[in-house]
Order: structure tokens, then C-alpha cells, then sequence
């Protein structure tokens, strides 16, 4: 940590009285294009498969049902591991937990390309969500340590850009790769880069006390918005200080914090949110390539749109949030305001089942997730409602339950696709839940404040 800026000649008044203060250090940002690279390649893993799916299917023979399953078992495990992993974090803190998190979830990912069938990739898909798991949780931390309250929405719009950022601009290489060298290619490369890139964390992530380039104007700022709070140890394996502090995890913390309606809100909404999100990560290859018979290269380039259009939906949600919030409203209305009007607007999904032209399902299909990512900010909401010291378990709930969209929305799609030949159910379907999930946030949610627990 370097300190203030002190003018070296003791000897000039003059020079006193005209030195202006030391500028305030921006360490964060460094710490925020980490996590954003991070979360980019923990996409590109997660959803390659997706890529792959349309050739994977007629080399294996795999069918519409199958392939939902096999989608969805990846959150099978993903989902089973919040909670641990959650605890896993608030005792070993950040630092490790998301380089054993990366290494673990990128040999996951390169193994599936080396598979004989089936049963490796059920086997790989369920490795793969047990080392994801703490990815989100750790994000959110690192913002809530590393962010005063009035950047937190825009910190977790950026990281949550490299959602789509990878798969908008990385697309049509993945395609051209897999075109030449075929489907197993994709798995290998991309476990590659996070191997390479877990090196890249461990050497450069730092707590904000011990981080270098931070001076002492930017710790205190980051302080005096909330920021500090959660305070590791920068040894491997130390205890987290915050949570060492806590009485010891007990299992009706659990039920004492779904007690609490922001918390239970939150959760559906996120869930509702997730479905349309899902929804592009695994069948929207598919649904380009049999329902609206498009070709390789025309995939490659139409798939772009609609993620472009969500990367600018977080960016434009997150930052709308925080001038809210700066310009006086309350949280209530400076965080809801977002998400619920993004879920509204991502329910129109639904008119792509009544237009014929490829360019106009296209531009549906991108305003819909460019209001999917809009109603991404339930991991800034996390922040601000977490009980203190507890931030890592609250958000492998969150995420627990935000995730259950990753098992129940492929299923179902593959099963109405397996019995209807259609995509046309799917699209109501998740039309539908997003609309659930917006009446979620106008009616349950209620206050945005930090829950407090019962001694």
C-alpha cells in the first residue's frame, strides 16, 4: 500500500502552502477489470456446450430431451455447491477461494473436450459446477470490500458484462474454430485460457490494505462509503477476520435470513431473470440453427446481436442505478426501478413466435436480453442486504436459488422442444417467468436495507 504524497524539501513554506493533496489512487478498477475477465471466461466455460450442441448431438446422437438434461446438469452441482462454497469463502476469503475456483472449474471444462462419450461429459458438466460455485459469491465480496455503496452498481454491471461480452464478440471465432477442428477444440482452448488466467489472479489480486497502487485518499474513500468491511489476511488459507469474528456457521442461520423478504424477493426475481439468461447460454444456438434453419456462418454473425445488446443492457442498468442513488432517490427506487423494468421488458420474448423474418426475430430476441441484462443487478442488492460478516452465504443463497434456473429451464425447454418439434412453448415459457419475476420485486421485496439477525 503506498501512503500520501509528501513533498520530499523540507525546507520550502512556500512550497508547503501551494502543494495540492495527493489524487485518490484508483487500485479498484484494476481489482474490478480482474473480476470482469474472470467472469468472461467463467461464461465462456459454462457455455461452449451450447456452441457445441447442434454437432455434438448428431456425432453422439443426442436428442432434444437428452440435451436439455445434459445442459442442465451442469447446474445440478452449481447449484448443491452454494451454500458450501459460499462457507468456503467467508473462511478463506478471496484470494484463494476464486483461483482454486478457476483452476479447478478450466480443467473441468478442457477434460470435456478429451471425452468418449456421454457419461464424461455428464461426469465434467457436474465437476464444472462444483468449482463455479464460489465464482459469484467471491464477486460480490470483492465489490462490497473494494467499492463505496454509490459504485457498487456499477462495478457489478461491469463484471457482469463479461457475461456476454465473451460469447458477443468471441462467437463467430468459436464457431470458425469449431468448423475446422471440430467441437472438442472449443473445450480445449477455452480451459486453456483459464488455466493461464488463474496464474494471472493469484499474482495480482490483493486485499485493498495490501494492494500496492492503493494510496491512503482511495482506502478512505472507499471506507467512508462502506467499503473495508470485509477484511482477509493476504496469506493462503488465512482466516477471513470478519468471519472469525462470527459465533460459527449454524443452519438456521439459513432459515433466519429466508425469513427476511428482501432476501426471498430477490431470489425469484434473480430466478426469473436467470430463465432468460439461460435461455441464451444453452438452446438459442439450437433454436437459430432448427427453427429458423439458419447456417453456420449466419449463426456465427446473428448471435452476436443479442449479446452486444445485453452487454450494453448491464452497463446502461448499473450505471442508471448509481445516478439514481446520487441523485437523491432511495434504494428502493434506485435499485428496483432497473431490474423491474428490465423484467418487464424481457417478457416480449414471447412476439419472436409471430414474425417470419430472421432480422426482426433478431432484434426481439436482442431487446429482450438487452433487458435481461438490465435486470442484472440482484448481486448489488446482495451487498446492501447482507448481514455483516455473513456476505459469502447470503450469496450462495442468492445464487442457490437464482440458479435453479439453470436446471429447470433447459429441461423444459428440451421437453417442450422433444414434444411439440417447437420452440414456440419455450418462448412463452420464459415470457412468463419473467413477468413473475418482475411482480416479485413490485410486491415482495419491499425495503432495501441491511438485514440485521436475532444474537
Amino acid at each position: 500500500m503506498t501512503q500520501s504524497f509528501q513533498p520530499s524539501s523540507a525546507g520550502s513554506p512556500a512550497h508547503s502552502k501551494t502543494a495540492s493533496p495527493a489524487r485518490r489512487s484508483k487500485a479498484r478498477f484494476q481489482i474490478l477489470g480482474l473480476l470482469a475477465v474472470g467472469t468472461m471466461i467463467n461464461y465462456l466455460d459454462r457455455t461452449i456446450l451450447g456452441i457445441a450442441a447442434p454437432q455434438l448431438t448428431k456425432e453422439l446422437g443426442i436428442n432434444a430431451a437428452l440435451m436439455g438434461l445434459l445442459f442442465s446438469v451442469f447446474s445440478w452441482s452449481y447449484v448443491a455447491s452454494q451454500i458450501p462454497g459460499g462457507l468456503f469463502l467467508d473462511r478463506f476469503g478471496s484470494k484463494i477461494t476464486y483461483f482454486l475456483s478457476m483452476t479447478f472449474w478450466s480443467l473441468c471444462t478442457l477434460a470435456q473436450g478429451l471425452v468418449g462419450g456421454i457419461a464424461g461429459l455428464f461426469a465434467f458438466r457436474l465437476g464444472l459446477g462444483v468449482s463455479e460455485a464460489p465464482c459469484f459469491p467471491t464477486n460480490s465480496r470483492v465489490v462490497a470490500t473494494w467499492f463505496p455503496q454509490n459504485e457498487r452498481a456499477m462495478a457489478t454491471g461491469t463484471y457482469t458484462v463479461g457475461e456476454y461480452i465473451g460469447l458477443a464478440f468471441f462467437s463467430p471465432f468459436l464457431f470458425m474454430l469449431m468448423g475446422a477442428f471440430g467441437w472438442r477444440s472449443l473445450f480445449l482452448v477455452v480451459g486453456g485460457v483459464g488455466i493461464a488466467f488463474g496464474v494471472v489472479w493469484w499474482l495480482m489480486y490483493r486485499e485493498p490494505r495490501d494492494h500496492p497502487s492503493a494510496n491512503q485518499e482511495e482506502l478512505d474513500y472507499i471506507e467512508a462509503g462502506g467499503g473495508l468491511t470485509q477484511r482477509h489476511k493476504d496469506v493462503a488459507g488465512a482466516a477471513d477476520t470478519a468471519a472469525s469474528k462470527q459465533s460459527g456457521f449454524q443452519w438456521r442461520t439459513i432459515g433466519q435470513l429466508l425469513k427476511h423478504r428482501q432476501l426471498t424477493g430477490i431470489c425469484l426475481g434473480q430466478f426469473a431473470g436467470n430463465s432468460t439468461l439461460v435461455f441464451f447460454l444453452t438452446w438459442f444456438p439450437t433454436y437459430l440453427a432448427t427453427e429458423r434453419h439458419m447456417a453456420w456462418l449466419k449463426i456465427g454473425f446473428f448471435a452476436i446481436m443479442p449479446f452486444i445488446a445485453a452487454s450494453i443492457g448491464v452497463m446502461f442498468g448499473g450505471v442508471f442505478s448509481d445516478w439514481l442513488l446520487r441523485r437523491g432517490k432511495s434504494p428502493n427506487v434506485a435499485r428496483k426501478l432497473p431490474i423491474i423494468a428490465g423484467l418487464l421488458l424481457a417478457s416480449t420474448i414471447i412476439l419472436a413466435n409471430y414474425v417470419e423474418s430472421n432480422v426482426v426475430v433478431i432484434a426481439i430476441l436482442s431487446v429482450a436480453f438487452f433487458a435481461q441484462g438490465m435486470a442484472a443487478l440482484g448481486w448489488t442488492l446482495v451487498s446492501d442486504i447482507a448481514p455483516e460478516g455473513l456476505l459469502g452465504v447470503t450469496g450462495g443463497i442468492f445464487n442457490f436459488a437464482a440458479n435453479l434456473a439453470g436446471i429447470v429451464t433447459p429441461l423444459v425447454v428440451g421437453l417442450i422442444v422433444a414434444a411439440t418439434g417447437s420452440f414456440v412453448g419455450a418462448l412463452v415459457f420464459i415470457g412468463v417467468v419473467a413477468l413473475i419475476g418482475a411482480l416479485s420485486y413490485i410486491f415482495i421485496v419491499g425495503d432495501i436495507k441491511r438485514i440485521v439477525l436475532a444474537d
